[in-house]
């Protein structure tokens, strides 16, 4: 089931349930009355709000990227806050449905007692909410530890196959003689993108700006292959790179648009990669390369490129959920445009 989902459903049922139980209590002491039914679906309502605005207040300010000390701090003291707001609160509800005992409700050791025990439903609340956050992202990071095992052999023979591997190096060999400078430059990127190819699962995202270094390594040496018949374009804004993003997805959907694109036409294409932040501040990338998917249905997930693209696809679902999107499609009848939305968060990623 859905997260949010799950919550609104808890939300609900908890401090409902929490109004009928008190209310249960009170019909056993001295009966219940339509008065009483309404005071105390007030109160309810007013741990709903209250919780719910706690749980804004958490998500906005990042609370689970504090350390341990921060969090208990904050946690602590947000309570505390919370408790003297339903302190404030139930006075103001019995004294609107009539039902106020001045001279009883207000004594201070009433109101002491009446904080504690909002403190503990709050701090109820609290250690479900946070307890469930935690154990979600255990068990998310362990699916992830496991997918990335089954993924590491799969995806480093997508991206560094022999095939690919032999042709770069053919690509230097013919330059040895016919231009040395431009072949060190091109052995050094080939370094390059073997050295990143072996440590890209040690985690889960890298900066944008290391990514995009090796796209632009691998581009140039498979520049030196197809030369003419290859045209490379880039519009990336500067704010992508205050951004991260999962190791090797761009480079595995640029070289898919090589391997399953350009590689077939007979005079080549184009690659144009484009990276813009939107109004919410997502990270949107857009690879545009010349040719044709066979099958739209299965975005090239079983048309030959294997595993790399539904790879990519799962890892996104993975560290994201469902804030991220990736969409392959048809563009005109003369390219296929791949499209990424990495979400604001991405920044707060190791």
């Amino acid at each position: 089931m859905d997260r949010s989902r799950l919550y609104w459903i808890f939300q609900i049922f908890g401090w409902s349930a929490f109004a009928v139980i008190n209310l249960f209590f009170v019909s056993l002491i001295r009966g219940i009355t339509s008065v009483q039914i309404g005071a105390y679906l007030s109160l309810g309502a007013f741990y709903f709000v209250s919780t719910h605005y706690f749980r804004h207040i958490i998500k906005s300010q990042v609370w689970f990227n504090f350390n341990l000390s921060k969090l208990l701090i904050n946690a602590f003291l947000a309570l505390l806050v919370l408790s003297f707001a339903n302190v404030i609160a139930t006075v103001l509800i019995n004294w609107i449905f009539g039902i106020l005992r001045a001279q009883e409700d207000l004594k201070p050791i009433v109101l002491l007692v009446n904080m504690f025990i909002s403190f503990l439903y709050y701090a109820l609340w609290a250690m479900m909410y946070f307890l469930y956050h935690f154990l979600e992202n255990y068990n998310t990071t362990l699916k992830y530890q496991a997918k990335i095992n089954e993924v590491k052999l799969n995806q480093l023979r997508n991206q560094l196959n022999p095939h690919f591997i032999f042709n770069a190096l053919n690509s230097v060999r013919a330059l040895v003689d016919e231009n040395p400078p431009k072949s060190k430059e091109a052995i050094t990127q080939l370094s390059n993108i073997l050295r990143y190819s072996l440590i890209m699962d040690k985690k889960r995202t890298i900066d944008f700006s290391d990514e995009i270094k090796i796209v632009r390594d691998y581009l140039d040496l498979e520049s030196i292959r197809f030369e003419e018949r290859l045209e490379v374009s880039y519009d990336i804004e500067k704010k992508a790179y205050h951004y991260k993003i999962p190791p090797m997805m761009l480079q595995t959907i640029v070289e898919n648009a090589i391997k399953h694109g350009i590689s077939n036409l007979m005079r080549g294409g184009l690659i144009h990669i484009k990276c813009s932040v939107g109004l919410a501040d997502d990270l949107y990338i857009s690879v545009k390369n010349s040719g044709q998917l066979k099958n739209t249905t299965n975005r090239r997930e079983n048309d030959g490129s294997g595993h790399g693209i539904s790879n990519t696809i799962q890892r996104l679902k993975l560290i994201y959920g469902s804030k991220a999107y990736f969409k392959m499609r048809n563009f005109d009848s003369e390219f296929v445009v791949t499209e990424i939305k990495i979400p604001k968060q991405s920044t707060k990623l190791d």
